[in-house]
C-alpha cells in the first residue's frame, strides 16, 4: 500500500473512520454512532476501538500511518485539540480530542473543520478535481460550508474556518443559536426543517419532503423557504468568491440534490456580472466518504 493515513469524520450522528491512501482509496472502513449524550469518555472509547478494527482489517501499523485526521464540526480549539460545539456534540465540549489519540497511537493527529474535510476530500478524489475555485455546501445535521482557492482550503482570522451556514438570507428569519436571525443554516439544515415541520405534525426532516412530495402544502411550503434560502446565499457566495464548481453534500443535499441544485441554478444565471456559463453546480461524488477522504489527505501533504 501507498502512503496512508486514517481519516475520521465525527458527525452528530455517526463516525466513519478509514484508512486512506494518498490517491484517496478507501482500505478499510468503520462507522460508528456518535451518542454525544453518552459522553465523551465513552465516545473516545469507541473511537480508538473503531480505529484499531481499521488498522488491522487494513494490515497497517499505527507506527506506520501519516497520522490521524479528524474531520470535526466546529467550533474547536486546533491548538488544545478541545472540542467547543454544544450544539452538534452535546456533552463533548470543553475535551481534548487529539492528546489521547497522540498517546494511543503514538502519530501526529490533527483537527479540521468537518466541512473543510469533506472539500478537501472532492478536491483530492472528486468532484472538485482540477477545480481551481471551488465552493462546497453541506447539508445535513448542520449546514456547513467550505472553499478551495489555488489548492488551498480558504481559512480566515486565526485560522479559523469561515461559517458560510451563518450567512444571513433572511433578517426577519428564526433566531439561530449563533445569536443572529435568519442563517442558511437556521432555514435549511435539516433540525430547522424538523422544527418548522414539527408544527404541522411531522416526525422529522425526512417526513418534511414526503409530504410536500405529496403535494401536502405545509410541507410544500417548508421546503420552499429552505430552496429559496439557498438560492439567496449562493447568489452572495457566487460574488464573493466566483467559484468554478459549487458541490453540494450532505446527507440532506445528496438525497433531495435536484431541489438544491435547481435553487443554486437559479441563483448562477441571475448573476449577470458573473461569467456566463463558467460555475457549474454539481453532487458531491464521495457521498459520506468525502470527509473521512479529506481528514485523511490532511495528513498524506495532498491538502
Amino acid at each position: 500500500m501507498s502512503p496512508c493515513a486514517l481519516g475520521v469524520d465525527i458527525g452528530g450522528t455517526k463516525i466513519a473512520v478509514g484508512a486512506v491512501d494518498a490517491s484517496g482509496a478507501v482500505h478499510a472502513r468503520r462507522t460508528i454512532a456518535t451518542d454525544a449524550e453518552a459522553g465523551f469518555d465513552a465516545g473516545l472509547e469507541r473511537l480508538t476501538q473503531a480505529i484499531d478494527e481499521t488498522l488491522a482489517e487494513a494490515r497497517v501499523d499505527a507506527a506506520a500511518l501519516s497520522g490521524i485526521g479528524l474531520g470535526c464540526p466546529g467550533p474547536f480549539d486546533e491548538a488544545s485539540g478541545r472540542i467547543e460545539n454544544f450544539y452538534t456534540l452535546p456533552g463533548w465540549e470543553g475535551n481534548d480530542i487529539v492528546s489521547p489519540l497522540v498517546a494511543r497511537f503514538d502519530t501526529p493527529v490533527r483537527l479540521i473543520n468537518d466541512a473543510d474535510a469533506a472539500l478537501l476530500g472532492e478536491a483530492l478524489a472528486g468532484a472538485a478535481r482540477g477545480a481551481r475555485v471551488a465552493l462546497m455546501l453541506t447539508i445535513g445535521t448542520r449546514l456547513g460550508g467550505a472553499a478551495l482557492i489555488d489548492g488551498a482550503i480558504l481559512s480566515g482570522a486565526a485560522n479559523e474556518h469561515p461559517e458560510i451556514g451563518h450567512v444571513i438570507v433572511d433578517p426577519t428569519g428564526p433566531e439561530c443559536y449563533c445569536g443572529s436571525r435568519g442563517c442558511l443554516e437556521a432555514l435549511a439544515a435539516g433540525p430547522a426543517l424538523a422544527r418548522a415541520g414539527a408544527e404541522h405534525g411531522y416526525a422529522d426532516a425526512e417526513a418534511v419532503f414526503t409530504a410536500a412530495e405529496a403535494g401536502a402544502e405545509p410541507a410544500r411550503a417548508i421546503i420552499v423557504r429552505s430552496t429559496d434560502a439557498m438560492e439567496t446565499a449562493v447568489w452572495s457566495l457566487v460574488h464573493t468568491l466566483l467559484p468554478e464548481v459549487i458541490l453540494i453534500g450532505g446527507g440532506i443535499g445528496e438525497r433531495h440534490f435536484s431541489l438544491y441544485r435547481e435553487a443554486a441554478e437559479r441563483a448562477v444565471a441571475r448573476a449577470v456580472l458573473a461569467p456566463a456559463g463558467a460555475i457549474r453546480v454539481v453532487k458531491a461524488a464521495l457521498g459520506n466518504d468525502a470527509g473521512m477522504v479529506g481528514a485523511a489527505a490532511l495528513m498524506l501533504d495532498r491538502a
